[in-house]
């Protein structure tokens, strides 16, 4: 398991970019029944403290009579979107399905269903509906943030950094890119590379714990044990159970001698995720 992947649902950061006051604009020009402003606030992600709110609000505005297909799409994205984030993705899928046919040019939930599908574990059928929301939308980061995530998981790593590199074209004040592109470049040995990506993620916003921890795989791959070391620490200082931060501290401390420093985080680690000696063991740290 990759434990610094976020995948980029539209739920998961700022809700359609927008879409707020575009939702509010149609069912206004549509002269639909009368729906509160609050509805429309909270089906936009409104209320971020529980997917429950936005799931009502956006069912409201489905059910109102007379909104036009356009609004509908929205709003069934919407819900799928608060329907992904409390893990329920069969039910997101359904309203993507919806949304999509709805309105076959509108490129989220393409995007969004590719992403309830990577939670689910189903690579073939996200790698298909990335493809699709960027056929929509060529200049989709997100979607190609996703689908590069997408062939990590499946162990392509050249392919995502082609897709990491487009992402950060298109969108490079964000963060999250940065920081998966200097993962995969640990990952194929771009070591250089790879920091100089964690550094630029780190200056755009230096409170992020999962590029510490990626920083600090580099460093590791670099046999450079004190800087890994320090990165550790500060990953593990805002993610204190961080499995990844805790076993690469503890291969780092073994490498410099400290025995029982480094067994001890390697045993913090595997209380945490049983399996992460196999992962580090993948990456070609044994």
């Amino acid at each position: 398991m990759k434990w610094n992947m976020v995948m980029r649902c539209d739920a998961s950061r700022s809700i359609l970019y927008g879409v707020a006051s575009a939702l509010m604009l149609m069912l206004l020009v549509t002269r639909a029944t009368a729906q509160s402003t609050q509805d429309v606030d909270l089906c936009n992600g409104g209320d971020r403290t529980a997917a429950e709110p936005q799931i009502v609000a956006c069912t409201a505005i489905i059910k109102t009579s007379g909104i036009n297909s356009q609004v509908a799409a929205i709003a069934y994205n919407n819900r799928g979107n608060a329907y992904t984030s409390g893990g329920k993705y069969d039910e997101a899928i359904q309203d993507y399905d919806q949304s999509i046919k709805l309105n076959p040019n509108y490129a989220k939930p393409f995007n969004n269903r590719g992403v309830a599908y990577q939670k689910s574990g189903d690579y073939d059928k996200a790698m298909r509906d990335f493809d699709a929301a960027i056929n929509i939308d060529p200049k989709y980061a997100d979607a190609f943030g996703n689908r590069a995530e997408t062939y990590e998981k499946k162990g392509d790593y050249p392919s995502a950094l082609k897709d990491f590199d487009e992402a950060i074209q298109l969108q490079p004040a964000l963060t999250v890119l940065w920081n998966e592109r200097c993962w995969t470049r640990a990952m194929i040995g771009q070591l250089q590379s790879a920091i100089s990506d964690c550094n630029e993620a780190i200056r755009l916003e230096p409170n992020v714990a999962a590029t510490f921890d990626s920083r600090g795989l580099a460093y590791l791959k670099l046999g450079q044990w004190e800087l890994a070391v320090t990165d550790y620490n500060s990953a593990l200082r805002m993610d204190p159970t961080l499995p990844s931060a805790l076993y690469g501290r503890g291969f780092a401390k073994l490498k410099t001698g400290d025995r029982a420093g480094g067994n001890a985080d390697i045993a913090a680690a595997e209380a945490v995720e049983q399996n992460i000696a196999g992962e580090f063991a993948r990456y070609g740290l044994h």
